[in-house]
């Protein structure tokens, strides 16, 4: 299960993106239009910031703004910078051991096949997709 920081992180992203002037946006000011605590949103742009997705600058016109275009994010790389591992079984999260029954468990090539459908999917979905969307839903109202 995707959590809220998962989803927070891509609500940031896409706010940010939305905003992107050349410029830094306060996290303050994405808080306000996201309806969210700008505390837990400074923790979530810190994991986003150490992934290499956000760049933050501190003081007078600081705040955040993308590393590089939003058509090159991905929102696999945002939810495991935020989540950690979206592995569905203990036995796919990269680095663990190799479990015992691997060599004669039926199930874990439908666990894989799982996992490689999930990670193409949210690879496939840029941070730049979800604008356009966001563009195209505001139009219809």
């Amino acid at each position: 299960m995707i959590s809220t920081k998962g989803r927070y992180a891509i609500r940031v992203l896409v706010d940010i993106a939305e905003q992107d002037r050349g410029g830094y946006v306060p996290l303050r000011d994405v808080a306000a239009r996201q309806g969210m605590s700008e505390n837990y949103l400074q923790r979530i742009a810190r994991l986003l910031v150490d992934a290499g997705i956000l760049v933050g600058v501190s003081g007078k016109g600081g705040g955040y703004r993308l590393a590089r275009p939003a058509s090159e994010c991905t929102v696999l790389e945002v939810l495991e910078a935020a989540e950690g591992t979206l592995a569905c079984v203990a036995c796919l999260v990269p680095g663990a051991e190799v479990c015992e029954r691997a060599h004669r468990c039926e199930t874990v090539g439908m666990w894989k096949r799982f996992d490689e459908t999930v990670r193409a999917f949210f690879g496939g979905i840029t941070v730049a997709d979800l604008v356009v969307e966001g563009e195209g839903r505001d139009n219809d109202e």
